[in-house]
């Protein structure tokens, strides 16, 4: 098979007629009819799942893995992977805010730079200047504590390689964040300037873009824990150096140290020092936590037009 196309389903109902329509248009003009539509069915409320389902009944190239519950749009979309078939891979979202005629341009981009990656990047990014803001510190932290080069604005629709997908997929852990691991998989990665639309509001708040700060650092790096230790490293010189300065003072200058305020602050700002600390750490021991458990980080609870006999 020459091409799989992989979308996730999520509160996808309004959209999954149109989005079958033109992935199907623009396949068959890159591949004719060798070619899948694989659609992840991500514990949706709605009735997506039964609307794919009924494609599948009117449309062979259509498969659906229905997963058991909700596990999130990155852990739904390396399921997508797994079952996808293709020499190339074009994931993308199914909710029209991508568009699937992009495949068209990314498959010339791959061939003329003969890469195995061509990514989607934003020509400007979505929503108001609150959202532009919080999208440029989520990057610009993210790529300071991990070393990871993840470029600004970067979208879910890519076109890659069979073997880039097979390398992919070999990172396994339960607490993954797709992004970094785009990056860090390597081989040969363009970029495409592309227009998102925006069909809805986004649905991220900014405790949920938060979390996925903290996650997405724990995840790539140990920066955080050894900024810790040279932290506490220079508190104790500094620590060392006020008291030999006191004691100094109360020796040789007969001047005792006087008040409580510098104290009482001292004691807080500690103390609050020791408990974000401790809680630093004990984001990444939650990491270690779930990863020597190796649970899956997703269930299938069935395929509906299984390919897996197809070549």
């Amino acid at each position: 098979m020459r091409l799989s196309i992989v979308a996730t389903l999520f509160q996808s109902a309004h959209h999954i007629i149109e989005f079958h329509q033109r992935a199907s248009a623009v396949a068959k003009q890159l591949v004719d009819e060798d070619y899948e539509i694989v659609l992840v069915n991500d514990g949706s409320p709605d009735n997506s799942l039964d609307i794919a389902v009924k494609l599948t009944e009117s449309d062979s190239h259509v498969v659906v893995v229905d997963l058991s519950r909700n596990f999130g749009h990155h852990k739904a979309m390396m399921t997508g992977l797994t079952y996808a078939k293709g020499q190339n891979v074009f994931l993308i979202d199914s909710d029209l805010e991508e568009e699937p005629e992009w495949l068209l341009s990314f498959a010339k981009k791959m061939e003329a730079e003969a890469s195995d990656v061509v990514y989607g990047i934003q020509s400007k990014r979505r929503g108001g200047f609150f959202e532009q803001i919080t999208g440029r510190f989520f990057y610009k932290i993210f790529r300071l504590l991990t070393g990871i080069e993840q470029p600004n604005n970067i979208l879910t629709a890519r076109l890659m390689s069979r073997r880039y997908v097979t390398a992919l997929l070999l990172h396994r852990e339960s607490e993954l964040n797709i992004g970094g691991l785009w990056i860090i998989t390597g081989f040969k990665q363009c970029h495409q300037t592309v227009q998102k639309h925006s069909n809805n509001a986004t649905t991220y708040s900014l405790s949920q873009k938060f979390n996925h700060l903290v996650n997405a650092v724990a995840s790539f790096s140990s920066i955080p824990l050894v900024f810790t230790f040279y932290t506490g490293l220079f508190i104790s010189v500094s620590a060392l150096a006020y008291i030999a300065f006191l004691t100094i003072r109360y020796f040789f200058l007969s001047a005792p140290p006087d008040g409580y305020t510098s104290i009482l602050v001292s004691i807080w700002f500690f103390s609050g020092l020791i408990v974000f600390f401790i809680g630093l750490q004990g984001i990444y021991i939650s990491k270690v936590f779930f990863e020597v458990k190796q649970r899956p980080y997703t269930i299938t609870r069935h395929v509906y037009n299984d390919n897996s006999q197809r070549e």
